[in-house]
């Protein structure tokens, strides 16, 4: 009895044995066919905006995103404060995506009358678990069209005269998404224009963007955003650089932003270098910007 139960399991190891070197040996052929694939990071900043500029961030193909966006703020006279603000800003958007990775938009500000428009197109997306693709490039092309009134004398007397002023802003968006809750976005910036619009204004300008991003909860996120100005205007109209801390709520299909900002305009040219505010509570420097995006998905494959 006791041969047979030691003859049994003998057989028994050597079997199994043999089961567990054929199942690494197949394991090890399939793993050679079928190499796991790097897959793409996703929701780096879970918008197509930080809060004042674009991120990397691009809409799946078919999608189309629908925008307002709004800034409001005092006069520097404490007696002039109407209901909620002395003065409102307001731009409505469209973006559509015509791929994964490329997506075009256009808007309108009320305030200064201004249109504006955008090229977007993502060429590196960061990989997961690899070192071969640690960020996210996208290349960002906007341009804005906005009136300027100048003043010519002559010996008929003063005239005033409305110019066209068109700017172009050409942007390289660098972003990393570290872990689940942090992401980082590096923005290198040039912005060149047809005239200038205050005085002394070059018609050339390099600046430098940093954005960035907190998960706080399921739904919830803290996002910051600053521009700094290489060749901003000193004198005689002092512009600084921009800055915004804000919330970001996520609602399904809707997402909200309520910011704090000195920024005024909505383009890349008017934000980075026609801001004439530093950010503080006073002199009517305190902006408060809410933002509310809409995606709207055109086509079936959406996921």
């Amino acid at each position: 009895m006791q041969k047979s139960i030691v003859k049994y399991l003998f057989s028994f190891s050597f079997i199994a044995g043999l089961l567990s070197v054929n199942a690494q040996s197949l394991l090890t052929k399939l793993e050679k066919e079928y190499p796991t694939k790097p897959v793409n990071e996703i929701a780096t900043f879970k918008t197509t905006r930080i809060g004042l500029g674009h991120s990397i961030e691009t809409r799946k193909k078919g999608a189309l995103e629908i925008s307002l966006y709004s800034r409001y703020w005092n006069h520097k006279e404490g007696n002039t404060q109407r209901f909620l603000a002395d003065e409102v800003n307001v731009r409505f958007g469209l973006d559509y995506a015509i791929s994964d990775n490329f997506t075009i938009g256009a808007g309108y500000t009320n305030f200064n009358k201004a249109m504006d428009g955008f090229l977007k197109y993502k060429i590196i997306n960061q990989k997961r678990n690899t070192n071969k693709s640690p960020f996210s490039i996208v290349l960002f092309q906007g341009t804005s069209i906005k009136k300027k009134q100048s003043a010519t004398t002559s010996s008929y007397g003063t005239n005033s005269l409305n110019l066209n002023v068109y700017s172009f802003t050409s942007q390289i968006l660098i972003a990393r998404k570290f872990n689940r809750k942090f992401s980082m976005q590096l923005a290198p910036t040039l912005i060149s224009r047809t005239n200038s619009v205050f005085e002394n204004q070059p018609k050339s300008q390099f600046a430098l963007g940093l954005g960035a991003r907190y998960k706080v909860g399921s739904h919830v996120s803290i996002v910051s955003e600053y521009y700094h100005v290489t060749n901003a205007i000193k004198t005689p109209n002092k512009t600084y650089n921009p800055y915004m801390i804000g919330v970001n709520w996520e609602l399904s299909h809707l997402l909200l932003q309520f910011q704090i900002t000195n920024a005024r305009g909505f383009s890349e040219d008017s934000f980075i270098t026609e801001t004439q505010n530093n950010f503080n509570f006073h002199d009517g420097n305190f902006h408060f910007g809410f933002n509310a995006t809409f995606v709207l998905h055109l086509s079936k494959n959406k996921l």
